[in-house]
């Protein structure tokens, strides 16, 4: 692996990828809940030069109310998958979406997780200054190596649900207190967790708010350290949101529970916390 950024923090803005020239990879991870195409999106209009990366085909394994909508895919579809796009064990990654970086801090944590390089772009496509592009780059098959999750950053139901752990909620208010819920077959969340939405990281164009400012977001939820914290959201997609703006800040890592939401409302002999 070479020594280029060895010390990459888990966000990075346009005017780094500008001083870096052909030292990364942009990728593309547009996604949406409502199941609109990223991939549409993308041939619509990319930032130069981003492979396109499918949140379902090689970011996620397959759906099931035991597991969740977004479980972690096999490591080999993973690393088939970076192969495929180009991306190789020595690259740096900088993967950004249109949804302030929720979504594209999940390959982000991925990459991060097996010890490689990779950062989300800070503010999204809309940071980047010039004309997007439709042109879909030709890049080689790579080399990239399979590698399992490390349990070490991962947590299970059990381990979200049984009171030991700081357990923080990435998803929106309104979906935490159990005011509604559009995917979930239950309203509400897991007992005893806290929240901070995600979404109450970014400034309205979608960057990161100022670092005292975020601290204080979770300081107020009572997260002064990543450790010991299990993050999650719906499905493990915006929860690792939150870990990667708790690493930026000098908090450690915290685990994720990748089932999320859609796991844990399915399993209905576990209660359930609302308001």
């Amino acid at each position: 692996m070479s020594n280029g950024h060895p010390n990459l923090q888990p966000f990075v803005d346009w005017n780094w990828c500008a001083s870096n020239p052909g030292g990364y990879v942009l990728v593309d991870t547009r996604w949406y809940l409502d199941g609109s195409s990223g991939r549409d999106a993308y041939r619509e209009g990319h930032i130069p030069g981003a492979v396109f990366v499918d949140m379902d085909k090689w970011l996620s394994g397959p759906a099931s109310k035991e597991a969740g909508r977004n479980p972690l895919p096999d490591p080999e579809v993973f690393a088939r998958g970076m192969r495929e796009s180009g991306i190789a064990d020595s690259d740096v990654v900088v993967a950004y979406d249109d949804a302030g970086g929720v979504i594209a801090a999940r390959i982000v944590w991925m990459l991060r997780s097996v010890g490689r390089r990779a950062a989300v772009l800070d503010g999204g496509i809309g940071s980047y200054p010039g004309e997007l592009d439709t042109n879909e780059p030709k890049r080689s098959t790579s080399d990239f190596s399979v590698q399992g999750w490390p349990k070490a950053l991962r947590a299970d139901i059990a381990e979200a649900s049984s009171g030991q752990y700081t357990v923080v909620d990435a998803r929106n208010r309104d979906r935490f207190e159990g005011r509604q819920d559009p995917v979930d077959p239950r309203p509400g969340h897991i007992p005893g967790a806290v929240n901070v939405p995600c979404r109450e990281n970014l400034d309205s164009s979608g960057r990161l708010f100022p670092a005292e400012r975020l601290r204080a977001n979770f300081e107020r939820a009572g997260i002064a350290a990543a450790e010991n914290t299990i993050a999650y959201c719906g499905s493990g997609v915006t929860a690792c949101h939150n870990l990667l703006v708790m690493e930026q800040l000098g908090l450690g890592r915290g685990r994720l529970f990748v089932g999320g939401w859609s796991q844990y409302g399915h399993a209905t002999d576990r209660p359930v916390e609302t308001a």
